[in-house]
């Protein structure tokens, strides 16, 4: 495709909560046009229409079949391979939510056609293009950590799925959903990042009695390289919702706390790293990179397909064990 002096032709595939907060970024950044949007559910459709008339929506076999320059995919990640492979394959780019996909084959099926058709890919991981992430990264490279002892992973749920996720049913079922693929993957894509990939040393995964409902407990010891990586998760408990990644180093250590709150510790009390007010902590700065991929041009800070698979290969891991 050739769209260096011309805006990114975006279709949209799943209108949840995820899907329609691209919707409206991509509608408001000018790299892109989004001619074409769907949705299986009358009700998102008619929400979305309501924001943006003069969208078409359509069937998603429709959206593929297009004449676009790329999809952007925010389906349940059962459906993701088959939209995915469809759309590479028919010459466009894809940007995907994550995770990848459920089983792992279908995530080798994607990294498989992209490897096949050269297709531009991404996964919409917001860590990825955070100030917090771009900070301990720096940090990292310029040694002023000292020897990364570990890495703590905690989260805790009131409830799940959480209450803006509720309308999504399958958020809190076994077969796709559930805190570890929804939450989890997010922090395991960081430590990808920072501290090599994950390998699953002992991890599991406690169930209520009904067989459909997803986990309610999750522990697990990973390494990343040398790292020891610590994970505890819990759903249901009487807590605040809690997010926190710690990452413990011999002359710095680092805490992450509810997404993009840091904190560094030098050995003293942890201290608030003041972070410079920047646009990426938006969707916006992930379709900037994007669209600099479709037009090959540098980009920076954008997960790429291969980087969600070894997070997905992480994260099954505790379905398997």
């Amino acid at each position: 495709m050739s769209v260096e002096n011309q805006q990114v032709r975006l279709g949209v595939i799943g209108l949840g909560v995820m899907g329609s907060k691209t919707l409206d970024a991509a509608r408001s950044h000018p790299d892109y046009v989004v001619p074409f949007a769907a949705d299986l559910g009358e009700a998102a459709v008619a929400r979305a229409r309501g924001a943006h008339p003069d969208v078409e929506f359509v069937s998603p076999a429709d959206v593929i079949a297009a004449d676009l320059d790329a999809v952007y995919i925010a389906t349940p990640p059962a459906s993701h391979a088959e939209l995915a492979v469809a759309a590479m394959r028919s010459g466009k780019a894809v940007f995907c939510e994550k995770p990848l996909a459920v089983s792992l084959a279908d995530g080798r099926l994607m990294l498989e056609a992209a490897a096949e058709t050269g297709a531009v890919n991404a996964v919409n991981f917001p860590l990825s293009s955070t100030p917090a992430t771009v900070h301990i990264e720096q940090s990292l490279r310029a040694g002023e950590v000292g020897d990364v002892r570990g890495i703590d992973i905690q989260l805790t749920f009131p409830v799940w799925p959480r209450p803006f996720q509720a309308p999504a049913v399958w958020v809190g079922e076994r077969a796709e959903g559930g805190f570890v693929r929804e939450v989890l993957s997010h922090f395991a894509y960081l430590t990808d990042r920072l501290a090599g990939p994950l390998t699953a040393v002992d991890v599991n995964l406690e169930f209520p009695a009904d067989p459909n409902t997803s986990e309610r407990t999750a522990h697990g010891l990973l390494t990343a390289g040398d790292t020891p990586v610590h994970i505890s998760g819990q759903a249901g408990v009487a807590a605040p919702e809690t997010y926190e990644w710690t990452l413990w180093g011999t002359r710095r250590s680092y805490l992450l706390r509810a997404w993009r709150d840091l904190f560094t510790s030098d050995g003293g009390p942890w201290t608030p790293v003041d972070l410079p007010p920047t646009p990426t902590r938006s969707e916006s700065a992930r379709l900037t990179s994007f669209a600099q991929a479709i037009r090959g041009l540098p980009y920076t800070n954008l997960a790429d397909f291969a980087s969600a698979f070894r997070t997905q290969q992480a994260v099954e891991a505790f379905h398997t064990s």
